[in-house]
């Protein structure tokens, strides 16, 4: 039984939007933490605030 390219073709594709439908998938559902790290940047620039300390856009640090 003969293959043709434009069978190998399509089989490529097709499983190609299939993964990316179930990435998409896997891309829309919440995570657990995903509060935890909103809570950990700064209001005011939006950086990642790491230790305890203020953020260093309210420290006058650039």
């Amino acid at each position: 039984m003969r293959v043709l390219a434009s069978d190998v073709i399509f089989k490529i594709i097709s499983f190609f939007l299939i993964g990316m439908a179930v990435l998409a998938i896997f891309g829309k559902m919440r995570f657990p933490g995903q509060k935890k790290l909103q809570s950990a940047r700064c209001p005011d620039c939006g950086r990642f605030k790491i230790g305890k300390g203020p953020c260093p856009c309210r420290k006058g640090v650039r």
